[in-house]
């Protein structure tokens, strides 16, 4: 049960009172907000943890049988809790001040981590002043008075929740890796929400595999009434339905069963096209149907994952590291919820946005609410996400860039759109004749954008995504006659069940009760990390590595992997959140007994073969098996009763491999490559091979002392590789001449990152325009000249020149958290409310002053003693602080 909230005033006093939050950035937005008898502290995170390795294991506890563990088995599941060496100096600065304040306030996130973390503070600092918990799910002024005025106490159900989640998570994880080490190939993991998630992946690479394609056709033309023209499709033939891909099982490649459809090829498509030539088209039926939509509901956090990942291509890690910055900075509530329950002030902000920036039309009568409704497990935040504030800050006036501004315009928008009028549409169906034939033409009309102006799920840009909405049909009546233009046979093919990718992947998991929202990132994060899952674009794609692991739990520790089981686990431990359930209990009965996690795996450990555990049979391959080595996937058949292998790329998914590429790898290994030619100059040999890391191209044989490698350029296919480009690339890098100023070389070669252009130590990306093969010294002497970029990263937006006390040079980027500067090797945040144009070289030192110290005031009260700085440093600092703010403020009123 949890514990009541006691009710203080949180202003009276004049005592100093210490404010622990988990980050810097978080604690210099809540000081802003705060009186100077306020200490606000970062405990970087959490300050305790399970051990890593078994360095951390303590001395005394080390020969115990459950210490790799971290988790004492035997003794209520008692967790082995360590400080980790990076937080030892955290903790003793938190002493310090702990020392000279009269109150302490734990003021980490809302939910069952932050809990946790606000409960481990408690137990290493052990402060013997009165200590109070206060909760807030936004950064604001109105959000911090209220939540210093109704503290409470630690709610001890949110820990032993957290708790109980961390030590399952550590047992099935601890238990289940050493055993796929051993089978499979060491290094490699598993976990209890992590191996779910690959083997929902895996699952979906073997539909692929078992998918068979189905071809068909059909008609399409292009007809005209009233001078408007617009597209038909046939529907159906002598009174029988046209099939089209929905009517095909994708295991046979045939007509689903019980279909009495006709399929047409190219023949009786042409053959229909005969019989309607030159015959008359008229209008048979046409039905208008209103469509009202209703808006979607404001953000949580599955939802931002999955839009950002559509909208914005960030993946779930980044959504919500970028998200974490703006709710850190004042700019957004709380991200980990699973409720799109918006409060009262936060409806009054968004209708008031809404009249100010689209118009009364857009408000309707009365305002639009979501249930609190949570999946099961929720998140402990109250609200969705959404703009925080009693009033939302237009997206233009923030001063966001980048990655912050592009998220924060998102939830801005999200929030704006559910609590807008419906959209009001218009669908016009009209079925058209000629001959024997039935076409099908049909349009949307937007009749009232309403929420559509502001939002619409999966697009950039909401104006053009209305535009392309709007299909529109000229006025059509039964019987009218219509002229066709062009009419012409299509070419169709059935598609596979498409990969997943991160958005579709969140989704699936919160729909299966997998995990929870605050872990997607995370798990999908591992999962890359890993090895079992790769990018192409962004499908995620099984490696042979995540299929092995996959069909190596599915047999032998199937539950462990099982959608229902591991979801009936988040609900425990949403029951031992709720105070409904005791966690020692349930861990004794997850982990021992005759049918508990230990007892399991080592009743499997010596069922399992490790050669057969590495290899598996793909669907239509079946003369093939592939294996996992320790240099990564290979392929095994037979040849004239002799076994043979072949190493498989690494950019090979297992659902594209076919008989001939597998047959092509097999040839290359035991005949070597059909060479393309000889080199003039040395009578080598050229081949184009296909190696793990992708196709290269090799001078000599693969016996010979000294090869000569070279990678394919991106997107080069290697049948089309010549021998004049193969020498031409084994010939890299090559000089294309002198610099006309250095007088030094410039090269051009490929290297890890793709073609480059070198000269004197600085490397330039050839653009995507250019080849190696069409660079010359005129272009590569003009690429040079050009501003650096870095991999992934804007040149500089603004240039600062030379600071005055330092000898490094101020410039300012965009980076994908928003604008900093750069000074020398030191990366400098912008101070919140400082936007780009504020910055002026002024403001820019004075910041690198607070970050390298104030350089010409060495030795004249500033000094530093191990890494201390003393209070004269201190004083100078706190003066270069305020010098920043007087500056800032001023600029800002202009």
């Amino acid at each position: 049960m949890k514990k009541a909230a006691s009710r203080t005033n949180g202003n009276s006093g004049s005592g100093t009172k210490l404010v622990i939050v988990e980050s810097p950035t978080k604690a210099k937005t809540i000081r802003k907000f705060l009186g100077s008898n306020y200490i606000v502290e970062s405990c970087m995170g959490h300050v305790r943890d399970l051990p890593q390795s078994a360095k951390d294991i303590p001395e005394k506890v080390k020969k115990e049988k459950w210490a790799q563990l971290g988790v004492n088995v035997d003794k209520n599941f008692e967790p082995l809790y360590c400080i980790p060496k990076d937080k030892t100096k955290v903790i003793k600065n938190l002493r310090e001040k702990l020392s000279e304040a009269d109150e302490l306030y734990l003021a980490t996130d809302e939910d069952r981590e932050g809990e946790s973390i606000s409960w481990h503070l408690l137990e290493v600092l052990k402060p013997n002043v009165p200590t109070k918990r206060m909760v807030f799910h936004e950064i604001t002024k109105e959000a911090i008075k209220k939540s210093l005025d109704e503290t409470r106490e630690i709610d001890y159900n949110l820990v032993r929740a957290q708790e109980a989640r961390r030590v399952l998570d550590r047992l099935v994880g601890y238990t289940i890796s050493p055993l796929i080490w051993k089978k499979v190939a060491f290094g490699l993991s598993a976990g209890r929400v992590q191996s779910v998630a690959v083997k929902l992946v895996v699952d979906r690479e073997k539909e692929r595999l078992k998918f068979k394609k189905s071809s068909y056709y059909g008609l399409q033309a292009e007809l005209e009434k009233s001078g408007t023209a617009f597209e038909s499709k046939i529907v159906s033939y002598k009174n029988k339905k046209i099939a089209t891909g929905k009517d095909f099982d994708g295991l046979t490649g045939q007509l689903a069963a019980g279909k009495d459809l006709t399929v047409l090829d190219l023949a009786g498509a042409q053959d229909i096209l005969s019989e309607i030539k030159g015959k008359n088209w008229s209008v048979t039926e046409v039905e208008e149907k209103p469509v009202s939509r209703k808006p979607y509901a404001p953000f949580i956090t599955s939802t931002l994952q999955q839009e950002s990942n559509r909208k914005l291509g960030l993946s779930s890690r980044e959504t919500m590291q970028v998200a974490q910055k703006l709710y850190e900075q004042g700019f957004i509530t709380y991200m980990r919820t699973d409720s799109t329950f918006l409060s009262n002030e936060a409806i009054n902000a968004a209708r008031e946005s809404i009249l100010q920036k689209y118009g009364k039309d857009y408000l309707p009568a009365s305002p639009r609410t979501y249930e609190g409704k949570k999946a099961k497990g929720a998140q402990e935040a109250h609200e969705a996400i959404r703009p925080a504030g009693i009033s939302f800050q237009d997206p233009d006036e923030t001063g966001l860039t980048g990655s912050q501004f592009k998220l924060y315009d998102l939830i801005w928008k999200r929030t704006m759109a559910s609590q807008m009028t419906d959209a009001k549409q218009k669908q016009v169906s009209a079925k058209l004749s000629v001959g024997d034939a039935i076409f099908s033409a049909s349009g949307t009309t937007i009749e009232f954008p309403g929420f559509l102006r502001a939002y619409v799920e999966g697009s950039d840009d909401p104006e053009a995504d209305l535009e392309s909405r709007d299909v529109k049909l000229p006025q059509l009546k039964t019987n009218d006659a219509v002229k066709a233009n062009k009419v012409e046979p299509t070419a169709h093919e059935t598609k596979p069940p498409a990969r997943f990718t991160e958005a579709s992947l969140v989704q699936t998991m919160e729909k299966e009760g997998i995990g929870r929202p605050s872990t997607y990132a995370s798990v999908i994060g591992t999962i890359v990390d890993r090895g079992y899952v790769r990018k192409a674009g962004s499908a995620l794609v099984p490696t042979f590595t995540a299929m092995v692991v996959s069909k190596l739990l599915s047999q032998h520790l199937a539950q462990y992997v099982d959608l229902g089981f591991t979801s009936e686990m988040e609900q425990s431990l949403d029951h031992i959140a709720d105070g409904d359930m005791n966690w020692e209990i349930y861990l004794k009965g997850v982990y021992h007994g005759p049918k508990g996690l230990r007892a399991t795996v080592e009743a499997q450990q010596d069922k399992i073969d490790p050669e057969e555990a590495r290899t598996i049979k793909l669907d239509g391959l079946d003369k093939y098996e592939f294996h996992v080595g320790r240099y990564g996937a290979y392929v095994k058949s037979k040849r004239g009763g002799d076994d043979v292998s072949a190493s498989i790329p690494d950019a090979e998914a297992p659902a594209d491999i076919t008989p001939e590429a597998v047959e092509k790898l097999i040839d290359q290994k035991l005949k070597g490559a059909d060479s393309l030619g000889d080199d003039p100059v040395t009578g080598k040999k050229v081949y184009v091979l296909n190696g793990r890391y992708g196709p290269y191209v090799q001078l000599g044989e693969s016996d010979d002392e000294k090869i000569k490698r070279g990678s394919l350029p991106p997107g080069t296919d290697p049948k089309d590789v010549t021998l004049p480009m193969a020498l031409e690339l084994l010939s890299l890098p090559k000089t294309l001449g002198s610099h006309p100023d250095t007088k030094k070389d410039i090269k051009v070669g490929i290297g890890r990152f793709g073609p480059f252009v070198l000269h004197d130590g600085d490397y330039r990306s050839i653009p995507k325009t250019e080849t190696v093969f069409t660079m010359d010294l005129e272009k590569a002497v003009a690429l040079l000249s050009q501003p650096k970029k870095g991999r992934g990263k804007a040149s500089a937006l603004k240039e600062f020149g030379q600071h005055p006390n330092h000898d490094v040079t101020v410039s300012l980027f965009n980076g994908p958290y928003g604008p900093y500067l750069k000074a020398g090797k030191a990366n400098i945040g912008l101070p919140e409310g400082t936007t780009v144009d504020q910055l002026t070289p002024e403001v820019a030192f004075t910041l690198v002053n607070e970050k390298l110290g104030s350089g010409k005031a060495e030795g004249k009260g500033k000094t530093k003693t191990k890494g201390r700085i003393t209070p004269k440093a201190s004083a100078a600092k706190k003066a270069d602080v305020e010098g920043v703010k007087k500056v800032v403020v001023k600029k800002s009123k202009k």
